[in-house]
């Protein structure tokens, strides 16, 4: 059987004269959907009585409903039975590391919601192994029954040595290295040094230079007004950070796409509902605004898509028409691939999805193969999901830990200031905070009166002689045990914390025995895990086996008390967003981008 993939489509130069004979009624196509309404894209209107002749996985026409019949036969029928059929969506800024399953796994929860583009940025796995990590994905990507492209990772690391232990290191040198050796590579990944960006720093411009002297379109990430003028002039063409109305109409004003960022509210991701309100209130175009998911992880991949995004367009106030195209023909225009993605045009891929009336899939084709049928992935993705590319053994061998190491700092003997880390929903920012602690016996009864609970970093590259730094989290909520994860964003140290040093060593020694993982542990006793042995990122396993281990994550980590989600607990080494942060090299205070001691 010949792979499903990107590839399984042939490019258009080569099929033009076989579409135009099939248009042109003097062929028949291999596929007729008939009986639909079609969503166009392009004029933002839902055409009844329609039908759609598909040739070589290729839109040939879009006809009115029953044109079929005037044709000889030998062309198969599928009857959309008065649904909408649309583009398939077009999600134009993901992270596949987020979801804890590799690009072949992920491409079955994507078809499932009615996604068959993405648009990734792999910077996690490359500042755990740099260019080869990189490049695994894209092959990984390449065999998915799912189109992959790739913005290049940016900012790996997030800072600097002298603020963290990073695995990659991604100078502009190999930036240009990627572009040129990569066809999907078609964008540099969201610049996230946005300080430095629009400070003039010398090697987040090079970075920037490597894609703009290429024709490559620069993906961004930026808090703060002020910075929008300066970013703007550093060549950055699009966002997904835009967390309110004002901002967003100042990035849409100085010519920077915006991605309206749906998060699940399990996380704290859900900007488009603020972002939104510069088209609502303020009387700004949507033809300049695409949504996206960003970060989501197994189990919430399975019930939050990209349609569930779209859906939430619509309550925001965006008529079902505009915001499906916001979905799929803006996310497909911004990277100049519309002629190819996101409408149902002559020519296009037959990337379609069967909506009801609610904008939810029914089912979905791939390259005009069925891969989703009335909600169920057909024999043939199934058949396709179970030959997963398999990752380089050194993808096996990340998490190098050191045989010993202290996770927690010594009682203070006199009073003294804590440089605390206060933690609150959603959990992106992170509150400095001077906590005056008295003297004590013992941490618990510093824990009990000031709401702390211990948090370490864990350099788990081999490139240190076994850094860590201790903090401590205020309002964490944690009640007992501890809890740790190999997805310390950006760098991907351990990050764990604790109520006490048996429990946290515990979840060390688990990670490290696994080779990376989320895990909670209470007694002694790991109570969940997601083992992550990929990089210490991902799971080798299929998408709804990972979706089942994450669920009793999920659980337990609420039981354990924790106030803020994981994926936000995974954000507090991410030394990019104020105000303090904590990496293998200590305290960061956040944009100042200085080191603080925990105690002063």
């Amino acid at each position: 059987m010949t792979k499903l993939t990107r590839f399984s489509v042939a490019p258009l130069h080569t099929m033009t004269r076989r579409l135009a004979d099939v248009a042109s009624g003097r062929v028949a196509p291999d596929l007729v959907i008939t009986g639909a309404r079609v969503l166009s894209t392009y004029s933002e209107r839902i055409l009844a009585s329609r039908e759609l002749w598909i040739s070589g996985g290729r839109v040939a026409a879009v006809k009115p409903a029953g044109a079929h019949k005037a044709l000889a036969s030998g062309f198969a029928l599928y009857d959309a039975a008065g649904g909408i059929v649309a583009p398939g969506l077009v999600d134009p800024h993901i992270h596949i590391e987020s979801s804890m399953v590799t690009a072949c796994a992920y491409a079955e929860a994507a078809l499932l919601n009615g996604t068959t583009t993405i648009f990734c940025d792999s910077h996690e796995i490359g500042n755990v192994m740099d260019v080869a990590g990189v490049e695994a994905m894209l092959e990984d990507a390449r065999q998915a029954p799912l189109s992959i492209f790739l913005t290049v990772p940016s900012t790996v690391p997030a800072t600097s040595a002298a603020l963290e232990t990073a695995g990659g290191d991604l100078t502009p040198d190999k930036i240009a290295g990627l572009f040129d050796r990569w066809p999907e590579a078609v964008a540099l990944g969201e610049k996230m040094d946005f300080v430095p960006v629009c400070m003039g720093d010398e090697r987040s411009h090079a970075i920037l230079a490597a894609a703009l002297q290429r024709g490559r379109p620069v993906s961004g990430h930026v808090y703060g007004r002020e910075f929008v003028a300066a970013y703007a002039a550093s060549g950055v063409t699009d966002t997904h950070e835009a967390i309110d109305r004002d901002i967003a109409d100042d990035l849409l004003d100085a010519g920077v796409w915006i991605f309206l960022r749906g998060g699940p509210p399990t996380t704290p991701w859900h900007s488009l509902p603020q972002a939104i309100r510069t088209i609502t209130e303020l009387g700004a175009s949507h033809k300049r605004t695409a949504v996206c998911t960003d970060d989501r992880d197994a189990d919430d991949l399975m019930l939050f898509g990209l349609d569930w995004v779209v859906r939430e367009a619509v309550k925001a106030g965006m008529s079902p028409e505009q915001a499906w195209s916001m979905g799929s023909l803006h996310g497909a225009t911004r990277f100049a691939m519309d002629g190819e993605i996101g409408g149902l045009g002559g020519g296009r891929r037959a990337d379609l999805v069967l909506l009801d009336d609610g904008l939810k899939p029914q089912s979905t084709w791939y390259g005009g193969e069925l891969v989703v049928d009335k909600g169920r992935i057909t024999p043939l993705l199934d058949q396709a999901l179970s030959r997963r590319y398999q990752y380089p053994k050194a993808a096996y061998a990340t998490v190098k830990l050191p045989t010993q190491v202290k996770l927690t700092p010594e009682l203070p003997t006199k009073a003294c200031t804590v440089n605390a880390i206060k933690t609150a929903l959603p959990g992106i920012t992170l509150i400095h905070e001077k906590v005056a602690i008295e003297p004590a016996n013992d941490w618990e009864t510093l824990f009990a009166r000031h709401g702390l609970c211990f948090v370490a970093v864990i350099e788990r590259h081999g490139k240190s002689a076994g850094n860590v730094a201790h903090g401590l989290l205020k309002d964490f909520g944690l009640k007992r045990g501890a809890v740790a994860s190999s997805v310390g964003h950006d760098s991907h140290n351990i990050i764990v914390a604790g109520t006490n040093e048996a429990d946290m060593q515990t979840a060390v020694a688990a990670i490290g025995a696994q080779q990376g993982g989320v895990c909670v542990v209470a007694d002694g006793k790991v109570r969940a895990m997601v083992p992550l042995p990929i990089a210490g990122l991902l799971s080798d396993k299929r998408v709804t086996e990972v979706a089942e281990e994450v669920k009793l994550l999920k659980t337990e980590w609420a039981e354990a008390g924790c106030t803020i989600p994981y994926m936000g607990f995974n954000l507090i080494p991410l030394s990019v967003i104020p105000e303090i942060r904590i990496t293998d090299k200590g305290l960061v205070l956040v944009p100042q981008m200085e080191l603080a001691p925990l105690f002063e």
